[in-house]
């Protein structure tokens, strides 16, 4: 009831109080800058300053960031209550046999990494309160679905099938054999491939021990064959050409320019000749009003998203080619998402916060 209770309140807060943001930016801030400055604003930043003094801009971004925080305290209460059982559950489906599951203590959590509370979930995604803890992932796994109301689809489903969706419709020939899904977390994005591709070999790595705990304990039970290991995405220990296709789903806004360009760079080795490297993500900034703009960044700033804004000024074409891709084997667009299509477009029509469009955008490129 609590968690149903979070995300009424979000979408409320979305569709009914946000829309007077655009009304008091074009009837009061707006005007009051084009009289000091004698011009429109250029740029989200300068909307930012600007709309940071309106109190009904205050008033959204407070009850935005306390709902956040209200599904966080649901989530960590509901799950510590349950610690032992969940863990035991997660222990002994981990040792059933299927699939695999390499954890490695000796991996160095990045600062971009360690340093932030992803959406504000305490600990992050890699804080183990106990032995063998799973339990951040088990906050984090059913509180996807919850503020989404479940346009992500029954199982978080749709960043994954709509990324073989894309790989798809760009050629049903391409039937990669060995697969690597970065930074992965529970498998929400990755036993999609499974079912797709169900003789190909699926390694999912992820810098998070609870989240590999769970997610191949998740996999097993779903009855699936995954090889979970913990490696960071900028240098694995696979060897070069060791795949077909290499891909990510919404991971590249949670890491720094650099490790991206890591990223990128070890993606292009891992590749056989032939091999893609696909990552999904939300739409970059160009095509966005200053205005649009500004609301989309809103998570770099309040919602522990540091990277999110420059993410979507990157020119991710630029490093693709500069680590080894060809220029002509770049490929940047919108993808359709493809689970709970229509629930997603009901949601976008009456107001909701997914950016005006049914769909994510994908960047791929051919080795």
């Amino acid at each position: 009831a609590r968690e149903d209770f979070v995300a009424s309140m979000y979408f409320a807060v979305q569709a009914d109080v946000f829309p007077g943001n655009r009304l008091a930016y074009d009837n009061a801030a707006r005007p009051s800058f084009e009289r000091q400055h004698g011009r429109e604003p250029r740029n989200r930043h300068e909307i930012r300053r600007l709309m940071s003094g309106q109190p009904l801009f205050q008033w959204w971004s407070s009850l935005r960031r306390t709902t956040q925080e209200i599904k966080q305290a649901t989530g960590e209460e509901l799950v510590h209550r349950q610690t032992h059982s969940i863990n035991e559950s997660v222990a002994k489906l981990n040792r059933a046999g299927r699939g695999s599951l390499r954890l490695n203590e000796e991996v160095d959590l990045p600062r971009y990494v360690s340093e932030v509370d992803f959406h504000g979930q305490p600990g992050g995604y890699y804080a183990e309160r106990c032995d063998k803890d799973a339990t951040p992932a088990a906050i984090y796994d059913p509180g996807v679905f919850v503020l989404t109301k479940g346009f992500m689809g029954p199982y978080c489903e749709a960043a994954g099938t709509s990324a073989i969706n894309f790989l798809l419709k760009r050629g049903a020939a391409f039937a990669p054999q060995r697969i690597l899904d970065i930074g992965c977390s529970v498998g929400h994005s990755t036993l999609p491939y499974a079912n797709t591709y169900p003789d190909a070999r699926i390694d999912a790595i992820d810098l998070s021990a609870p989240m590999l705990r769970y997610g191949h304990a998740r996999a097993t039970s779903m009855g699936h064959d995954i090889h979970f290991s913990q490696q960071n995405g900028e240098t694995t220990n696979f060897a070069p050409g060791s795949f077909d296709l290499t891909v990510s789903h919404i991971l590249l806004h949670e890491t720094s320019r650099s490790a991206l360009r890591n990223i990128f760079a070890e993606c292009y080795r891992l590749l056989a000749p032939g091999g893609l490297m696909l990552h999904i993500e939300q739409r970059q900034h160009d095509g966005m009003e200053p205005f649009e703009q500004f609301y989309y960044d809103w998570d770099t700033l309040n919602n522990h998203e540091p990277f999110w804004g420059t993410l979507h000024d990157t020119d991710l074409s630029a490093i693709a080619t500069d680590v080894g891709f060809p220029a002509d084997g770049v490929v940047q667009q919108m993808a359709p998402n493809v689970v709970a299509a229509d629930l997603l477009q009901d949601q976008i029509n009456h107001g909701q916060d997914f950016k005006r469009t049914a769909g994510w955008l994908a960047f791929c490129a051919e080795k």
